[in-house]
């Protein structure tokens, strides 16, 4: 639970830790906009407030599955700006991502990285619980191989954000949201799985 405006505090004080972080952060939105309804500080724009204060190793930060509805003609724009990899829902369609996260391991290294999830990354046939639910998304063994993709890497945090089960009567999204919060656990450092 919770909006993606959690993901900010988090990443000042990890950075205040261990410096500049990677990212890999999986979203239907990019969430580096401006301002939102006026504010500066919202579930839209955690991301360019990181980048802002250099909380983030913007060479280091992926952003899987986004698409969908936005205010800017370019929604990708910034993020190819200020460094990112920007990985489009439209590239994850009807396969494997297995090999896109060989080349994310590749890419953030050994350093302290974090994952951040948005529910809404998935497609609302499988978790409608949400407030911005967008279509044509990843599956859930798509967001298993993701997060199963980051086991080695030196994850310092993660986060599973924006599951709002009083959209979703069936509950599906709230499960979901627990086993993928489970599987972040298990790729934990040190963490032990059979």
């Amino acid at each position: 639970g919770g909006d993606h405006t959690i993901t900010y505090p988090i990443l000042q004080a990890l950075a205040a830790k261990h410096g500049p972080v990677g990212l890999v952060h999986v979203d239907a939105h990019t969430d580096t906009g401006d301002t939102a309804l006026g504010e500066k500080i919202c579930h839209g724009t955690p991301f360019r407030r990181c980048v802002e204060e250099g909380l983030l190793h913007c060479g280091r930060v992926v952003q899987i599955g986004v698409r969908g509805s936005s205010y800017d003609p370019d929604p990708c724009e910034y993020s190819r700006q200020q460094g990112f990899r920007v990985v489009p829902a439209e590239e994850c369609w009807m396969k494997s991502l297995e090999p896109l996260m060989g080349e994310v391991r590749a890419q953030l290294g050994d350093k302290p990285m974090y994952i951040s999830f948005d529910i809404d990354g998935l497609d609302p046939a499988y978790a409608p619980g949400t407030g911005t639910p967008e279509i044509a998304g990843l599956t859930p063994a798509q967001a298993l191989e993701i997060i199963r993709g980051c086991k080695g890497l030196n994850i310092v945090g993660c986060d599973l954000v924006e599951v709002a089960p009083m959209y979703d009567v069936s509950g599906n999204t709230a499960l979901l949201g627990a086993n993928l919060l489970f599987e972040m656990l298990c790729v934990l450092p040190g963490v032990r799985t059979l």
